[in-house]
């Protein structure tokens, strides 16, 4: 479902030679699994996850997306993109604080242009199966951290994507709320979706398909998985 060929990416330094992000990284994520990719800060993993998505150019390289050559789209049709393949789970959260619970995971539908009559009761089912749904009328500032990385994980999986990626989606979270994200992570691969996380715990391994770790801006196989 996601393949990515020969990333490459580049920063300017202030001084000396630009600093390399991505140096020739190599990832196939086939529906229906789960791949971990750990690494310290600043070893590359959400510069990779940014590239995946579509929200950054890479410098050199390919992605391919269900067979479409996504990394040579135009820049409308990348966003289009996005919205058919494409959920993200952040570590910040990134809910718009002038929309309540609810309108944060509608917001994900409108964005792909798949708004409908039943996109609210969608919406709301969602809630409820990650137990916020007496929340739907706050606003963010109003929820607790894990109460938004739910309605954020919400958001991303609104549109069935078929392919969910997560960018260290437990780092502000207290152990029993990083558990209930990563179970979901598991479950929307087991569903058939392939799910990319970037994370340092290493309680995000268990139960992935295949694990790897960033250093340097490589990929290389990563620790057993247990």
């Amino acid at each position: 479902m996601l393949e990515a060929r020969g990333l490459v990416k580049a920063y300017r330094a202030p001084a000396g030679p630009p600093i390399r992000a991505l140096d020739g990284v190599d990832l196939k994520v086939p529906a229906g699994r789960l791949v971990v990719v750990l690494g310290a800060s600043g070893s590359g993993k959400s510069t990779l996850l940014n590239v995946l998505g579509l929200l950054e150019d890479a410098d050199g390289g390919d992605i391919t997306i269900g067979g479409e050559r996504v990394s040579a789209l135009r820049r409308s049709a990348r966003s289009r993109a996005r919205g058919r393949y494409l959920g993200f789970v952040f570590q910040s959260f990134l809910l718009l604080p002038s929309l309540t619970a609810l309108d944060n995971v509608v917001l994900a539908a409108r964005y792909a242009g798949r708004a409908g009559p039943d996109t609210r009761r969608r919406a709301r089912e969602l809630l409820a199966q990650f137990g916020v749904q007496e929340r739907e009328r706050h606003y963010p500032p109003q929820l607790s951290g894990g109460e938004q990385q739910r309605v954020a994980f919400c958001r991303a999986v609104m549109n069935d994507p078929p392919v969910l990626l997560a960018d260290e989606p437990t780092g502000n979270l207290d152990d029993a709320n990083g558990r209930v994200i990563l179970e979901a992570l598991r479950a929307r691969a087991r569903a058939g979706a392939a799910v990319v996380v970037v994370s340092h715990r290493a309680d995000a391994v268990v139960g992935a398909d295949a694990v790897y770790r960033m250093h340097q801006g490589r990929l290389d196989a990563g620790p057993p998985i247990p």
